[in-house]
């Protein structure tokens, strides 16, 4: 059965349809890249390190600017298509260099530093044409079908991307993610809205989106309490690859369906968030979240034993985290949908991913010196206890008196 706003929102559907191919390629080429620094160009502790922070690092740099300038250009959905295009062009440089036999870091570090600083400039407008395409009394379903494609993504994408670099090696696995951002600029392309005029005056700066967060309590607790579990899920993650294959032993197949495992939660996540919002409101069911998805991960770095307990213990870790995220993500998106004014989307969503994303290269940098020095075990404990304390900066704040969508914000 066709969701109802699928049926009755073709230019939902448009972008649907072109986000839900676009993401499956994203989780292709987040396995596939670091396998090719692995398993081609025999990347260590450091290097993984370096590597993920390039492509994180634009957050820190850009995601101010381009949020104004989004908000000031106001066309979105054209800066949208153009980032993909960009990105797909970045992307299909790595399996082309491979088969030439000239792929170097170099390069690597150059693709992660311009996909991730053309994904700044998607996900600042990425919010904003959210709020156009789809009504304020849709935002809970809608949030719920894309985060559900993300969760399906999950399996599906690093299970492929397992399989493809099994058989075609990993920079070959590559030219998959190529294609799904040309897949998502083709139906962006496709697609007829009408974006909001931009306004004439000047609406408080390149500031205003960071002045706004820190007057509105919800989105500030939100904003640190993510951004608390993000700085330390990215430690984790810039050294999980590794010590997967290096120290657990897990093949490129077998690490794919890992991976994978968590979409199986996260398919559930997705599925039940709208009663569990029902049941228990929208804020609690967010703090849930905020729980959920990075206390299984401790089971990571405890795995040991044969090797059926040692998948075992990462499958439930993958499947635990799917299922926490996509109840966090999915309530956090309608949050943010609900509160923000329009005419500062652009700039809340940069003056949010300074920080929110911004923590992310301070993680892979953190991972690549203790990895380097203390070991990659003891950096995984620190790193899955860590993300748990992000439900702290939740607790005492106004989202636990939330119990439905929240009016928009002045």
């Amino acid at each position: 059965m066709i969701p109802p706003l699928l049926r009755t929102n073709p230019e939902f559907r448009r972008f649907f349809c072109g986000q839900t191919v676009s993401l499956l390629g994203d989780q292709v080429s987040m396995l596939a890249l670091p396998l090719t620094a692995v398993l081609v160009l025999h990347a260590g502790a450091a290097q993984m390190g370096y590597l993920t922070t390039l492509y994180l690092i634009p957050n820190l740099l850009f995601s101010l600017h381009a949020g104004a300038w989004v908000d000031r250009l106001g066309r979105r959905r054209r800066v949208m298509l153009a980032t993909d295009l960009g990105r797909a062009l970045a992307v299909a440089t790595v399996p082309v260099a491979y088969a030439f036999h000239h792929l170097t870091f170099a390069q690597l570090y150059v693709v992660a530093f311009v996909t991730g600083s053309l994904s700044v400039f998607f996900y600042v407008a990425y919010g904003g044409l959210f709020q156009v395409v789809v009504a304020r009394e849709d935002y809970l379903e809608g949030n719920s079908l894309l985060n559900g494609t993300r969760a399906v993504s999950y399996f599906a994408g690093p299970s492929a991307g397992g399989v493809l670099v099994q058989v075609l090696r990993a920079p070959y696995a590559l030219a998959v993610d190529a294609v799904s951002f040309l897949w998502s600029a083709f139906f962006l392309a496709r697609m007829k809205v009408v974006e909001p005029a931009v306004p004439d005056e000047d609406d408080g700066g390149m500031l205003a989106g960071a002045r706004w967060i820190r007057r509105s309590p919800i989105m500030r607790a939100e904003l640190l309490g993510v951004a608390t579990i993000n700085y330390f899920n990215f430690l984790f993650f810039a050294l999980f690859v590794l010590y997967a294959t290096t120290s657990l032993h897990i093949g490129p197949a077998s690490l794919g369906l890992v991976l994978g495992a968590g979409a199986i939660g996260g398919i559930a996540g997705s599925l039940i968030t709208g009663r569990l919002t029902k049941r228990i409101g929208l804020g609690p069911a967010f703090a849930l979240g905020c729980f959920l998805f990075p206390a299984p991960i401790i089971l990571v770095p405890a795995a040991g034993g044969p090797k059926w307990l040692i998948l075992l213990l990462l499958f439930t870790a993958e499947f635990g985290s799917g299922f926490g995220v996509m109840i966090l993500d999915i309530t956090a998106g309608t949050i943010s949908a609900a509160l923000v004014p329009q005419p500062l989307r652009s700039r809340i969503a940069g003056a949010f991913m300074v920080v929110n994303y911004g923590v992310r290269p301070l993680g892979t940098i953190t991972a690549g010196i203790l990895g380097s020095t203390i070991g990659i075990r003891p950096t995984l404990w620190i790193a899955t206890t860590g993300a748990v304390a992000g439900i702290l900066w939740i607790v005492p704040s106004p989202i636990m008196s939330m119990r439905d969508v929240p009016e928009p914000a002045e």
